[in-house]
Parts: C-alpha cells; sequence; structure tokens
C-alpha cells in the first residue's frame, strides 16, 4: 500500500512523460485486473501510432469511449504473458479526470501463474524520458517496476 503511495505521488510530481498501471490478480478466479492511468493529450498522441485515420480530439470528447479501439491501443502497447501464454484484455471502464485517463481492463489467466512477463510500450516512441510505472499484486507476490524505452519489459517468478 506505501508503495503504492509513493508511486502515485511520484507520478504526480514528476515532471517527464509518465504512466501508471498496476496488475492484480482476482482471488479465487482465472482473472487479472489491469488498471492504467496516463495524459489525456499523451494517450491521444499515442493513440495515433495505431490509427490516425480518424479525428480522435472529436471522438474522445464524448463519453463513452469507443471500446474497440482502446482495446486495439491496449493490447499493441502492453503484453502480458502469464506461464508463457499471451493474454488479451478487454475494457470494463474508463474515466478521464483533470486530462488525465484512467483505463481498467480485464484478463483472462490461469488460476496458478507461476510467471508473469509484462512489456510496456506506451509512449516509447514519443518520449525519450519516459517511464511507465508497473505494480504487480499476485496472491502475496507484490513488486513495483519502471519501464522505460530502453528496458521495456521484465520478467518475475511467482513461485516461491
Amino acid at each position: 500500500m506505501l508503495r503504492a503511495l509513493v508511486i502515485t505521488l511520484c507520478l504526480i510530481t514528476h515532471p517527464g512523460h509518465v504512466t501508471m498501471t498496476s496488475l492484480d490478480f482476482i482471488q479465487g478466479t482465472d482473472s487479472l485486473k489491469v488498471s492504467c492511468r496516463m495524459d489525456f493529450d499523451d494517450f491521444l498522441k499515442d493513440l495515433q501510432t495505431i490509427d490516425d485515420d480518424r479525428n480522435l480530439i472529436r471522438l474522445f470528447s464524448k463519453q463513452p469511449f469507443p471500446t474497440d479501439l482502446i482495446n486495439q491501443y491496449f493490447n499493441s502497447k502492453i503484453f502480458i504473458y502469464v506461464n508463457n501464454k499471451l493474454l488479451i484484455g478487454k475494457l470494463l471502464s474508463s474515466d478521464l479526470t483533470d486530462n488525465a485517463i484512467t483505463l481498467n481492463l480485464i484478463y483472462r489467466s490461469s488460476k496458478n501463474p507461476r510467471n508473469l512477463t509484462v512489456r510496456n510500450l506506451m509512449l516509447a516512441d514519443w518520449y525519450s524520458n519516459q517511464e511507465n510505472l508497473m505494480i504487480i499484486r499476485i496472491n502475496n507476490f507484490e513488486k513495483g517496476i519502471k519501464l522505460t524505452p530502453g528496458h521495456n519489459e521484465e520478467t518475475v517468478s511467482l513461485i516461491k
């Protein structure tokens, strides 16, 4: 909990480009909930890497946001492997507050995760100082990681 607070404070006070993503295994299920928060203008800019044909500012000026486009974006920027199997996320909800967008997605996973690999490419093509902060919470395991354009992937073993 303290780690989440510290990372959130860093996100608020950090002068560069930062995203904050949490991965939480839902106990008793085969699901992984992923929440991501980032600057809305950065989100629109990065979204253009997969869809530059639409007027995104006009499209996103109304809620609800287009689920199919957000799913496509998220699944092309964040890759989550559990037990070496690529998971595909589906949008649960989104919220735009104070020019920051929060995306909540659900992933079907394994009930017995042994290892997890995450690759985060959000904004990596735009900013050399990009930091994608992540908190992974699975069962009794918790770890915070920082991914950058030069170090965009990390694997963790969940077996003690």
